[in-house]
């Protein structure tokens, strides 16, 4: 259900949160572009401007040939050497510290909301963290990943010579994390949405499992399927910062 009533303004969100026992966060790709990580869809995008193939998340793609993807990872994991956590990133953390927050749940793969300091951080597509061998199956560390891929070429197995996938969820494999993250949202007396115009799924359906009310604060419309959920258009680093100074809540 897409409702366009009244925006919530930064006092009545942090009403919401102070009055919260369980809130969560769900995040997608449009916190971290602050960062310097491009989304997928915006102007600048991954998909947008050519320089990725479409398939770069296409599992079956990546099996006949990995390079394309791997292209992306070694951008990708040369940008992240470099960029640091949002406000928003460091902000969720602070409101976990302060015992406001039970979990963030993020579509992204930069691992920023650990950087920034948050603990409870469910990966519905999981990161970089670590890879496994599509030949031997054997499971590797992102310390042994990462330098194969800045190295440029397809990172290979040690034990059998088979090609190391990192733990990145593809098109066409389960998101195994989502039975914890459809946990957390039926708890949620409110849900957070920040920076995602909730177009894929399964993440896309999680507020429909929240009891409470759900807050989407994006720059782009989005279709959420929700009885109650309020929109408020704009940044999210902006519209928390206000939020945060009528919190007196501590950001790093």
């Amino acid at each position: 259900m897409q409702w366009f009533g009244a925006m919530p303004e930064r006092d009545e969100i942090t009403a919401l949160i102070m009055r919260s026992r369980h809130a969560v966060a769900l995040t997608g790709a449009g916190v971290s572009t602050a960062a310097g990580i491009p989304d997928f869809r915006g102007k600048d995008g991954i998909y947008v401007t050519g320089r990725y193939s479409p398939t770069v998340f296409d599992l079956a793609a990546f099996h006949a040939d990995p390079m394309p993807f791997f292209q992306f990872a070694r951008d990708f994991l040369t940008a992240l050497e470099r960029i640091t956590p949002t406000f928003t990133h460091r902000f969720l953390a602070a409101l976990e510290r302060a015992g406001k927050l039970d979990a963030v749940i993020t579509q992204n793969i930069d691992g920023l909301h650990q950087r920034a300091g948050s603990r409870n951080v469910v990966e519905l597509h999981s990161g970089f963290a670590t890879a496994i061998c599509t030949g031997c199956r054997r499971r590797v560390s992102c310390d042994v990943l990462r330098p194969m891929v800045l190295q440029g070429g397809v990172p290979q197995c040690a034990r059998c010579g088979g090609v190391l996938k990192p733990d990145v969820v593809f098109f066409g494999e389960e998101v195994s994390a989502m039975p914890r993250a459809v946990s957390l949202a039926e708890r949620a007396d409110l849900m957070l949405v920040l920076g995602s115009s909730l177009t894929v799924f399964p993440a896309a359906a999680l507020p429909s499992f929240v009891p409470g009310l759900v807050v989407v604060v994006n720059r782009d419309p989005a279709t959420v399927d929700h009885p109650r959920v309020h929109f408020r258009w704009g940044d999210a680093d902006a519209v928390l910062r206000q939020v945060a100074d009528r919190m007196a809540v501590e950001v790093p």
